[in-house]
């Protein structure tokens, strides 16, 4: 009797119970392990780990040392009924952690074509990101977190466990959302979130000290928060208020600036 292949998944290479289309296109160092299924037009980079039962669906493009944990689906159809097989794609990457069981689809013709997840993501498990989603870099996505389409999370945002977000909702950087929220608004920059549905409940002091921004920085955010989210005050009187802040901080210009572009009206 002979002795079963071990399921080494570091070593790079493709695991000889691994099902692997012929136009697949899988760099040398890159790894596939048993029972894995990747489709025609996947492209994987450098150092990437692909674990046992993943299913890759093209066109997916997976750049360099990204970890994809067993039972993920990637680049799947849209679960848009418009959706009409229209040329769409997945690009994600490099360095992201991808846990167990997520599933992340390609794009539709309305969002451009492409879902794009950036760099340095920690997604864990059961997370869900549909079409035409843009995810950037440095985010967190905890466990049952779902996205629907055409949602956009900036740098450094944070979803907590089993966090809700409704269609073309924009999620601004450095913000956090706590466990179990719905999200049907957009969240400005820097403002933790939380609730069903999800209420403001300031700034994210904690996070952004963390993340080493300057003290004066800080204080100067929290009154562009009192200022526009607190405040039932007329936006443009209260813009002018803090003008002072807006033309010294890059980062309340920031702030600001999302709130007067944002679709949806934000969190408050």
């Amino acid at each position: 009797m002979s002795t079963p292949e071990p399921m080494n998944q570091y070593s790079g290479g493709v695991h000889t119970t691994a099902v692997v289309d012929a136009a697949a296109n899988i760099d040398a160092t890159a790894s596939v392990g048993p029972y894995s299924i990747i489709g025609p037009q996947v492209e994987i980079g450098a150092g990437t780990i692909i674990g046992p039962h993943v299913v890759i669906q093209g066109p997916t493009v997976i750049g360099k040392n990204n970890h994809i944990f067993q039972f993920s689906s990637l680049g799947e159809i849209p679960q848009d009924k418009k959706y009409a097989g229209e040329d769409s794609k997945l690009v994600i990457g490099n360095n992201n952690t991808i846990r167990e069981f997520c599933t992340i689809n390609r794009g539709t013709s309305l969002g451009e074509g492409a879902t794009t997840i950036g760099n340095d993501n920690w997604i864990m498990a059961y997370v869900h990101i549909a079409h035409d989603c843009v995810v950037e870099n440095n985010t967190i996505f905890s466990n049952g977190a779902s996205i629907a389409g055409h949602v956009r999370v900036e740098d450094f945002a944070v979803l907590g466990g089993f966090t809700l977000v409704h269609q073309f909702c924009h999620i601004g950087a450095h913000s956090f959302c706590g466990m179990g929220s719905a999200l049907n608004k957009d969240l400005p920059p820097y403002v933790i979130a939380a609730g069903n549905l999800a209420k403001a409940y300031g700034l994210n002091k904690e996070g952004l000290r963390r993340r080493e921004f300057d003290e004066d920085v800080i204080q100067a955010l929290h009154q562009a928060y009192k200022a526009l989210v607190v405040s039932k005050n007329p936006r443009a009187e209260q813009i002018k208020k803090i003008n002072p802040l807006i033309e010294q901080y890059e980062e309340v210009r920031k702030f600001v600036g999302f709130i007067e572009n944002c679709s949806r009206g934000i969190v408050r």
